[in-house]
């Protein structure tokens, strides 16, 4: 008798159209809270994330406690493992998803011709742009990675195909050790550095790039090896067997095998580096005018010009808020940018196997 009950619970399972009205009514639920919370409090708009995440916890309860009813307590256990797992993945997503609309929706105002075209020069209240911004984070990125990459792709090398024993070891120790250096500890070394040799008023572009370069090469070390390590060593002892040096196996074969994974943590380095303010505000400086010199004078980047309009917010505020927020989303537009052509760049480099 208790397996066939056993069997006939089992055999129970919530039909489709059930699932479907239980999200309906939770959402429903869901808007209605925060609608009337909404009218109430004309100071408080609808919060359109809130009411997302309630939704989704109010659905997970009533179906587990639906499960429990009629498909008994194993598929009810199921389905509450199966719902945490997309409640985590709610929660992660809810605050990336708040904060592209938040900077969308504020941002979109002053995202026109003059942003671009024009630099804060003279520029007070309404007006001006970002152009001096964008041109010095693209100039300073770009040299920071150019000194990176080579720096820690051939460490990343060294560490896998030729390392051995304690110099490998202090390698990788001190890699770790700057993998959690703070950013103003690197701003304050590059500024000590060129100080010593062009006296303590310095800043130029060149600076802040040595210093986003402290922060980037450890990404790109740690990332490089571990995609380095993936390569299968069969083709390593197959390119030995046919004759082909050691050098020229990790010119040929591994590296155009790891050339995805590689292109990948360059880009996750790089988006590393490209929003950092506090070794830039130290070495790099402020500007409001244009500077394509990345070794003479005070150069702008985006972070920096968002802080500043924040901090420097005069009598009418709104105008430099505008100017901030369009800033963090022209910034965030490069790095969504730059990543697609990493994406084309790691598909088009790769083996034709691999592709």
């Amino acid at each position: 008798m208790t397996t066939l009950a056993l069997a006939v619970q089992t055999s129970r399972q919530l039909s489709r159209a059930s699932l479907w009205i239980t999200g309906l009514v939770s959402v429903a639920v869901s808007v209605g809270i925060f609608g009337v919370l909404a009218v109430n409090d004309l100071s408080q708009p609808f919060n359109l994330v809130a009411a997302v995440f309630v939704a989704a916890l109010l659905y997970f309860t009533l179906l587990v406690v639906m499960s429990r009813l009629v498909e008994g307590p194993r598929k009810a256990a199921d389905r509450m493992a199966t719902g945490l797992v997309s409640t985590a993945f709610v929660i992660a997503l809810l605050p990336l998803i708040s904060l592209l609309w938040t900077t969308l929706q504020n941002g979109l105002p002053r995202l026109d011709d003059t942003f671009f075209s024009n630099s804060m020069r003279n520029i007070i209240g309404y007006g001006g742009g970002a152009l001096h911004a964008i041109v010095g984070t693209l100039e300073i990125t770009l040299a920071a990675t150019v000194i990176s990459v080579p720096i820690g792709i051939l460490t990343a090398i060294y560490l896998v195909e030729y390392g051995r024993g304690r110099l490998a070891q202090a390698i990788t120790f001190l890699i770790d050790v700057m993998t959690g250096i703070p950013s103003i500890v690197a701003g304050l070394f590059a500024f000590a550095l060129f100080a010593l040799f062009f006296g303590p008023g310095i800043r130029f572009g060149i600076g802040g790039a040595v210093a986003l370069s402290l922060l980037m090469i450890p990404v790109v070390v740690r990332s490089t090896e571990e995609m380095l390590k993936l390569v299968p060593n069969e083709l390593r002892e197959a390119s030995y067997a046919l004759g082909v040096p050691k050098y020229l196996t990790i010119v040929k074969v591994v590296l155009p095998t790891a050339i995805g994974g590689i292109i990948t943590g360059v880009m996750i380095g790089i988006s590393r580096i490209i929003g950092e303010t506090a070794p830039l505000l130290i070495i790099a400086g402020v500007t409001t005018s244009m500077n394509y010199n990345l070794f003479k004078d005070s150069m702008m980047t985006l972070p920096v010009f968002v802080y500043t309009q924040y901090a420097n917010a005069g009598s009418n505020p709104q105008n430099y808020l505008d100017r901030a927020w369009t800033g963090a989303l022209v910034l965030v537009l490069i790095v969504m940018a730059l990543n697609l052509i990493a994406r084309l760049a790691a598909k088009w480099l790769a083996p034709k196997g691999l592709r």
